[in-house]
């Protein structure tokens, strides 16, 4: 069992950043695929940046502007996210499953489609960008 506690939610303006920690207890492997997804207001959910054997992939749209950082000293799962855009507004869920990340975007086409099922999902964390 896997268990996963967001924090650092907030509000900024545009081209702000924010730092999200997921902290992680229980057993996990460096198999395990672990990340980020986010739902917008009236919209899917979606994959922002996952890693597992030590690769790590991001969703188009956040390139460049967030950092996905495990820290094995605190066990935590950190999302560095800078030059936020309204369009960054979301609920921000740390996921985790004992599968790799190739595994599960085998399943559902995409380790960041709204149909990936990951089995450990954290409580959320809201995230509000100003323009």
């Amino acid at each position: 069992q896997v268990q996963l506690v967001e924090s650092g939610g907030g509000s900024v303006q545009a081209e702000g950043s924010l730092r999200l920690s997921c902290e992680i207890s229980g057993y996990t492997h460096r198999s395990y695929c672990m990340g980020w997804f986010r739902q917008p207001p009236g919209k899917e959910r979606e994959g922002v940046a996952v890693f597992s054997m030590g690769a790590t992939s991001y969703a188009d749209s956040v390139k460049g502007r967030f950092t996905l950082s495990k820290d094995d000293a605190k066990n935590t799962l950190d999302l560095q996210m800078n030059g936020l855009k309204p369009e960054d507004t979301a609920v921000y869920y740390c996921v985790a499953d004992i599968f790799s990340c190739e595994a599960i975007g085998r399943r559902s086409g995409s380790w960041a489609s709204s149909r990936a099922e990951y089995r450990y999902w954290g409580q959320g964390t809201q995230v509000t960008v100003s323009s």
